[in-house]
C-alpha cells in the first residue's frame, strides 16, 4: 500500500529545502537558541547515514529540538514569529523521522510529542498555506507510527486524529487535484487501526462525504434527488468523468476499502446516506483498470458479507450478480481480484436461490428506489403479503415506504406514483391497520400528492386516498 508522495507536496518541500536560512542571524535575534542551531546544522544537508549516526548519538537532544521538554522549548515554539524557519523545520522534521526510524519511535514515547505541531494545523484557513500543509505531512507520518506502536489506543492519538482528519478533509474538498491527493493519501496512512477508522467514521459528515463526492463525480453522478444510478436516487451521466484522474480515483477507493473493514459499523449508514452499493456497482461497470476493479470488488465483498440482511437484497435488486457474471467472462489476471469476485458471486448466488417474491419486493424497497416491477400490479401478491409487509422487522418496510414518499423525486416522478399504489393496496387488504400507516405520515403525504403536477402521481394518490375513504365510510 506504499504510495509515491504527491507531486504538489514534493515540489513544495524541494523549494523550501533549497531556501537559504540566515541561521546565525536568527540566533542573534533570539528566534532560535544556539543549541537549536548546532543540532540543525549537524543534520541539515548531509547524507542519510551521517544524519542517522548524529541523531542516534543524541536521541534525547533531537526529541527536545522537535517536541520540547525539560531542556527548553521546541525549535518551533522559539521560532514561531519566523514563518520561513517554521516551514524549513517542518520539512526537515519530516525528513528526519523518515530517515531515522529510531527518532520516530522515541518521539512517540515523549509525554506530548504533538503539542508544538497541532496548533499549526489551524494557523490558516487558506488550503495553499504551506505551514498547515507541511504540519499535516509531519503529523501524519508520526501519528501513523504511533498507531501501530501499541496494541491499545494512545490518548495522544485520540487527541490528534480528529484534528488531523478535519484538516486533511479540507484538502479533499478543494478543487485542486494536487491538494485532494495530499488529503486522501494522508487519510489512508492514518486508517491503520480499528480505532483510527472508528474516529474517522464518527466525523463522517466532514470526512467521508467529500470522498463519496469524488467517487460520484468520477461516475458522472449529480445529487439532484432523482434516480437513474442503477435504481438509485441520483441521476447519472455515462462515463468516468468529473475531472477525476485515475490515481485520485484509486486512492479514494483505497480509503473506502480500508474503512470497509469496519463493515458492521458503517455498512447500513453508507447505504442509507450514499447508496454505496448502487454507486460501486456503477463504478464497477466503468472501472478503467484492474487495480480499481480489485478495490471495488474487495469493498463490496466486505460490506455485503457483514451486512447480509440489509445489503444483499439491494445488490440483487440492482442486478449486481449479472454484472459479476459479465466480469467473470473477462480476461482478468489479478489473483486478489479473482478471489473477491468468486467470493462475492458465491455469496450472491447462495442468497438468490432462497429468494421469494416477497424478498424481491423487500429488496426493491430497501434499495430506496421503486420501478413498476411485477409485484406492484399483482392483486394476489398483496393479498398474500400485505400483513407480512406491515409486520416484517418491526415495521421497517412501511417506514422505508414513508421515507421514499417523503422525497420530491423531481426527476423520476414514477417512484411517487408506485409508492402511492403500494399504500393503496396495503389499505385495501388490511383496513384495520390504517392507523399504523397514518402514524408514519403516509395518509397526509398521499393527500398532498393529489395536487402534484405529474398526472400519474395525481392518479395513484387519488386511488390510494379512495381506499382510505371507502373504509372510513364503511367503518
Amino acid at each position: 500500500m506504499s504510495l509515491e508522495p504527491p507531486t504538489y507536496l514534493s515540489s513544495l518541500q524541494n523549494n523550501i529545502r533549497a531556501r537559504p536560512i540566515p541561521w546565525e542571524g536568527a540566533v542573534r535575534a533570539g528566534n532560535i537558541t544556539d543549541d537549536h542551531f548546532k543540532k540543525i546544522k549537524a543534520v541539515d544537508k548531509v547524507r542519510k547515514e551521517q544524519r542517522r549516526q548524529t541523531i542516534d548519538g543524541d536521541l534525547q537532544g533531537y526529541i527536545s529540538l522537535l517536541a520540547g521538554g525539560g531542556e527548553g522549548k521546541s525549535v518551533l515554539d522559539s521560532a514561531s514569529r519566523r514563518n520561513d524557519i517554521v516551514q524549513y523545520i517542518l520539512v526537515l522534521a519530516a525528513d528526519l523521522i523518515n530517515d531515522v526510524p529510531s527518532l520516530s519511535s522515541a518521539l512517540v514515547a515523549h509525554p506530548d510529542p504533538y503539542k508544538p505541531f497541532l496548533p499549526l494545523l489551524r494557523q490558516s484557513t487558506n488550503a495553499e498555506d504551506p505551514i498547515p500543509l507541511l504540519t499535516s505531512t509531519f503529523l501524519t507520518n508520526l501519528v501513523s507510527t504511533s498507531l501501530v506502536s501499541s496494541s491499545k489506543p494512545a490518548p495522544r492519538d485520540e487527541q490528534a486524529l480528529p484534528q488531523l482528519y478535519t484538516y486533511l478533509s479540507t484538502l479533499t474538498k478543494n478543487q485542486d487535484s494536487g491538494l485532494q491527493d495530499i488529503g486522501v493519501q494522508g487519510i489512508s496512512s492514518l486508517l491503520r487501526t480499528s480505532r483510527s477508522r472508528e474516529i474517522f467514521w464518527n466525523q463522517r459528515k466532514e470526512t467521508v462525504d467529500p470522498l463519496v463526492d469524488i467517487l460520484r463525480a468520477a461516475a458522472g453522478a449529480k445529487d439532484n434527488g432523482s434516480s437513474t444510478l442503477g435504481s438509485s436516487v441520483r441521476a447519472i451521466e455515462p462515463g468516468l468523468s468529473g475531472g477525476v484522474g485515475i490515481q485520485l480515483l484509486y486512492r479514494v477507493l483505497l480509503v473506502i476499502w480500508q474503512l470497509s473493514f469496519e463493515g458492521n459499523l458503517i455498512g447500513d449508514d453508507l447505504q442509507e446516506d450514499h447508496e454505496i452499493i448502487q454507486l460501486y456497482t456503477h463504478l464497477l461497470r466503468l472501472s478503467p483498470k484492474e487495480k480499481t476493479t480489485r478495490l471495488l470488488l474487495a469493498t463490496l465483498n466486505n460490506l455485503l458479507s457483514s451486512n447480509r440482511t440489509t445489503l444483499l437484497p439491494v445488490a440483487v435488486f440492482i442486478r449486481l450478480p449479472a454484472l459479476l457474471t459479465n466480469l467473470s467472462g473477462r480476461h482478468l489476471t489479478d489473483p486478489d481480484l479473482l478471489e473477491d469476485l468468486k467470493s462475492l458471486s458465491d455469496t450472491l448466488d447462495e442468497y438468490t436461490k432462497t429468494q421469494t417474491t416477497f424478498d424481491q419486493y423487500a429488496a426493491e424497497l430497501q434499495s430506496g428506489h421503486l420501478r413498476w416491477s411485477p409485484p406492484h400490479r399483482n392483486p394476489l401478491f398483496w393479498k398474500d403479503n400485505a400483513r407480512r409487509i406491515l409486520d416484517e422487522a418491526n415495521g421497517s418496510l412501511p417506514k422505508k415506504l414513508a421515507e421514499i414518499l417523503s422525497k420530491a423525486w423531481d426527476n423520476d416522478k414514477q417512484v411517487l406514483a408506485i409508492a402511492c399504489n403500494d399504500v393503496g393496496h396495503l389499505v385495501k387488504e388490511l383496513p384495520e391497520r390504517r392507523t399504523q400507516l397514518e402514524r408514519l405520515g403516509l395518509k397526509t403525504r398521499i393527500m398532498e400528492l393529489m395536487a402534484d403536477k405529474d398526472e400519474s402521481v395525481r392518479w395513484e394518490s387519488l386511488r390510494a386516498v379512495g381506499e382510505w375513504l371507502r373504509y372510513t365510510f364503511e367503518g
